[in-house]
């Protein structure tokens, strides 16, 4: 029997997918919309199976309980039947109900599938905002580029990747996105992602464990709870409970047999004084214990269910070799932990099973099961949280490297050689496919600045957030949206999104250049900086932006960094022409064609030679021209 005590729905198509018979894409991997559509549909039919059984067994219940009725008055009231014919209708009853609510989980499980496969459908094609796991609470402004790269958030690349059940998995999951690994951990996931990633039944039976899952629970509380020390309940206070406990019983027995009342109300006396010693420690430690107690049903299923998996590559056999322990698998241990908070909880709160409890001295023997399960289990409990985590990591980066079977690894490359970033079809990964228009994108130690200049709502901005979003998948391990990409760390760097605020009295140009200077205080560490500069010194005169943006572009380019920026105003491109061949100028450009804008969103040699913002205005019906208007 499974520890979770529930009934899981049996995967369709069990097995590799690989040995399916499926079509495959272009890149010759599995065609993910066709995988998804077969065992949607195939629980669909379960669905329909069981919910004809979940019908039924509720008809068939209703028949016996009318044949109880029956039979009651023919062994009562009639008399006709002897009383134990009602045996009969009653053992069937209580197995109907037993064997419907098998059925009835299973029927909310294949539900739970259904609605699994649709969310991966919608995210196929790109309608999955609003239905995953924001990671909202790492959202961090003081960040070199999280929020300018839509990181974490609504409609984020965290919620279009992110199947953790666990808040392990969602933290370190965040973790990889926001802090770059170098290249032998990137080539490591490489390989562990590229092994989950046709594992569907891995990532189906994840999302269906069926244990509560909350933002309230949250695991590592088990872990700063085992880093205290344990605090097992002396031996002569346990002893004390049991005799404690037997007298109890004895005074009940006594008063049942005619004794009296005073030696059961002496023995609770004697108890009460016991217990008054010690109440405020074990109150403390039902208080720490429950606090450590927040997820441990969905953590043990995730354990049981990485216990069950077999890996080929070391780093996966790595994680799932630490939870191998001698005696009980840690999964076991985990439900064990949970079942024991369970009852230090009730032995408080239970109104029924509080006072036996308190008479057989319960509270103080499992306070001491709760600490010596501290002493024994807590040493490895920080090794198993790390391997769930980065296993649920995993999972989540397979499962969206399988969704996107064209996005390729990259070629990560050390350093040594200088900084590198060449790309070809490079697209934005939030960007609905049928939308998206790829650009080739290179930058290295030769061409270490791009200067793009162009129209309002070119495409300036998305290919920042382009080039550093995929970075970001890049460094974390994760396949890139594009063609080819070859890379070698960096650290992202970006001054994007910025506003003024009135509640800190900051203006727009002074959180601008706060915000570039948080970049700049980046350059000139290893590995080196990739910069991203939307609209560099925007909210000043012409020319201070010029002298100050050369400033900074030639410190940065001075540390080591390269890095792209985009501005409206020309006179800061000629910056260019000063760097010896070490920068370029590109454009997007705009047409307007019988009063419409177009866009192509494609990247051009050279500086833009027009502007589209009087025509923008004129367009939402602003009176503007190009001699002012007479009062």
């Amino acid at each position: 029997p499974e520890l979770s005590g529930t009934d899981t729905v049996p995967t369709r198509n069990s097995g590799p997918v690989c040995n399916m018979k499926t079509e495959t894409t272009k890149s010759g991997h599995i065609e993910p919309k066709q995988v998804y559509e077969d065992r949607r549909d195939g629980h669909l039919a379960d669905q329909k199976e069981l919910e004809a059984t979940d019908a039924r067994f509720a008809t068939t219940r209703g028949l016996v309980f009318l044949v109880a009725l029956v039979l009651s008055w023919f062994s009562l009231v009639d008399g006709s039947l002897h009383p134990l014919w009602l045996l009969v209708p009653v053992g069937v009853f209580v197995a109907l109900i037993v064997f419907h609510a098998r059925a009835i989980r299973r029927l909310q499980q294949t539900r739970r599938a259904v609605a699994y496969y649709e969310q991966g459908l919608n995210r196929l094609d790109d309608r999955w905002q609003g239905e995953g796991t924001t990671g909202l609470r790492y959202c961090d402004g003081d960040h070199s580029c999280s929020s300018d790269l839509d990181l974490f958030g609504e409609s984020s690349l965290f919620e279009l990747i992110c199947g953790a059940r666990t808040r392990l998995g969602e933290d370190t999951l965040a973790s990889w996105l926001i802090t770059p690994a170098d290249t032998k951990t990137i080539l490591e996931r490489q390989q562990a992602i590229a092994e989950l990633r046709d594992n569907i039944d891995f990532h189906e039976s994840l999302a269906l464990l069926d244990a509560e899952v909350h933002d309230d629970l949250d695991q590592n509380q088990l872990r700063e709870w085992v880093a205290a020390e344990a605090r097992p309940v002396p031996l002569w206070r346990r002893i004390m409970a049991c005799v404690l406990g037997v007298l109890a019983v004895l005074g009940i027995v006594a008063w049942s047999a005619g004794y009296g009342l005073a030696p059961f109300l002496i023995v609770v006396l004697l108890e009460i004084l016991f217990f008054a010693t010690m109440l405020r420690e074990i109150r403390q430690i039902i208080g720490e214990a429950d606090e450590a107690g927040s997820g441990l049903a969905i953590l043990s299923q995730v354990l049981e269910l990485i216990e069950q998996q077999k890996f080929a590559t070391p780093t996966l056999s790595s994680l799932s070799g630490s939870l191998e322990t001698e005696g009980h698998p840690p999964s076991w241990q985990i439900l064990k932990l949970r079942n024991v908070i369970q009852t230090l909880n009730n032995c408080l709160q239970n109104q029924f099973f509080g006072p036996i409890a308190f008479l057989l001295g319960v509270p103080v023997h499992v306070v001491h099961r709760v600490e010596r399960w501290r002493e024994r289990i807590g040493p490895h409990i920080p090794e198993w949280l790390d391997a769930v985590g980065q296993l649920e990591a995993f999972s989540s980066l397979g499962r969206y490297s399988f969704e996107h079977p064209d996005d390729p690894f990259p070629e990560v490359v050390e350093g040594s050689e200088g900084p590198v970033y060449e790309a070809d079809d490079l697209g934005h990964p939030l960007i609905e496919a049928e939308k998206c228009i790829r650009n080739d994108f290179r930058i290295d130690s030769q061409q270490r600045l791009i200067m793009i200049s162009g129209s309002n709502m070119s495409g300036k901005s998305t290919l920042l957030r382009t080039v550093g979003i995929n970075a970001v998948l890049a460094l974390c391990g994760a396949p890139v949206r594009g063609k080819r990409l070859k890379i070698s760390p960096f650290v992202v760097g970006s001054a994007m999104r910025a506003n003024d605020s009135l509640q800190q009295g900051a203006s727009l140009f002074y959180s601008v250049i706060s915000r570039i200077k948080s970049v700049v205080e980046r350059a000139g560490q290893s590995p080196p900086l990739l910069f991203l500069l939307d609209e560099i010194l925007q909210g000043t005169n012409s020319h201070d932006r010029r002298v100050g943006a050369e400033g900074i572009i030639r410190q940065l380019v001075k540390d080591n960094a390269v890095g792209i920026v985009t501005t409206h105003d020309l006179a800061l491109t000629e910056i260019v022409d000063s760097f010896e061949g070490h920068a370029v100028n590109v454009h997007f450009e705009d047409h307007l064609i019988n009063g419409t804008m177009y866009f192509d969103y494609r990247m051009r040699p050279g500086v833009v030679r027009k502007s589209n913002a009087l025509e923008l205005m004129r367009m939402i019906g602003l009176n503007v021209g190009d001699e002012p208007s007479q009062a």
